[in-house]
């Protein structure tokens, strides 16, 4: 039986996850579908992910937003809801400025098409894929996963790793 991990270690290993593979899909709950986008990371704020995207990106208007990451190794999946809204802080810029957002705005960090997008998370629904070694032999020879078996899922009012869940 797999050993249920403690929703700390389950956000932990979301933020070790995305920081590994910053690759997401955002979109506002306005009908319209998602998008991939790069997540950057400032370990100074708490359930904010940033994004820098062009004036003329959909979600630049800003409100309700939802975001679903899969990590690299297609065990860990997440979906976050919360607020996306422009914060083009300059401050905040410079920190999370690198030769990866040069490479989308040529102009650089004065490039009239630059923001600078705020998610702020209200709420996240985290999975882990922890299969135990009866669950993966299961998986080979055909057989019922029981739940147990499977991994960890937690529904958390806050990612951040300090706070209970």
């Amino acid at each position: 039986m797999a050993d249920k991990k403690d929703p700390q270690q389950v956000k932990h290993d979301f933020w070790k996850k995305l920081a590994d593979s910053p690759f997401v899909m955002l979109g506002l709950n306005d009908g319209q579908h998602s998008e991939p986008l790069t997540a950057q990371l400032d370990k100074d704020q708490v359930d904010t992910i940033y994004f820098f995207i062009g004036k003329d990106n959909r979600a630049a208007k800003g409100g309700a937003a939802m975001m679903q990451f899969v990590s690299k190794g297609h065990d860990f999946f997440a979906c976050l809801s919360g607020t996306a809204k422009l914060d083009n802080d300059p401050a905040m810029i410079d920190k999370l400025w690198n030769k990866q957002v040069e490479a989308w705005f040529p102009e650089g960090k004065s490039d009239p098409n630059l923001a600078l997008l705020r998610f702020d998370i209200g709420t996240a629904e985290m999975w882990e894929a922890d299969v135990s070694l009866s669950g993966k032999l299961k998986m080979l020879f055909g057989g019922t996963i029981k739940p147990q078996e499977a991994g960890t899922h937690e529904m958390v009012a806050t990612t951040s790793e300090n706070t209970p869940a």
